[in-house]
C-alpha cells in the first residue's frame, strides 16, 4: 500500500476553524481504504472503510477533543 497525499485550502476542521490542509488515501485494492485529514489548525478527521464494508469515522480537534462524525457523502477526494 503505497498513500497519496493532497494539498487543500479552506475547508472547515472540527473545531469549526477555516484552514489549510493535506488529505492523505491509501487503500490495498481489496476493500481497504484509509482516509486522514490533517489540518493546519492541528485538527484530524480520519475515516477507514473495512474490507467487510464497515465505515469507522471520527474527528480529533486541536484541543484533543475525538468526536464521532455523522456519515457523510463521499466526494471522491
Amino acid at each position: 500500500m503505497v498513500g497519496t497525499t493532497a494539498h487543500f485550502t479552506r475547508e472547515q476542521a472540527p473545531c469549526g476553524r477555516i484552514v489549510d490542509g493535506e488529505h492523505y488515501r491509501d487503500d490495498d485494492q481489496e476493500g481497504l481504504v484509509i482516509r486522514d485529514e490533517y489540518y493546519a489548525c492541528g485538527c484530524r478527521r480520519i475515516r477507514h472503510e473495512y474490507h467487510d464494508g464497515s465505515i469507522q469515522m471520527t474527528a480529533i480537534r486541536h484541543n484533543g477533543t475525538v468526536v464521532r462524525q455523522p456519515s457523510a457523502p463521499d466526494h471522491g477526494f
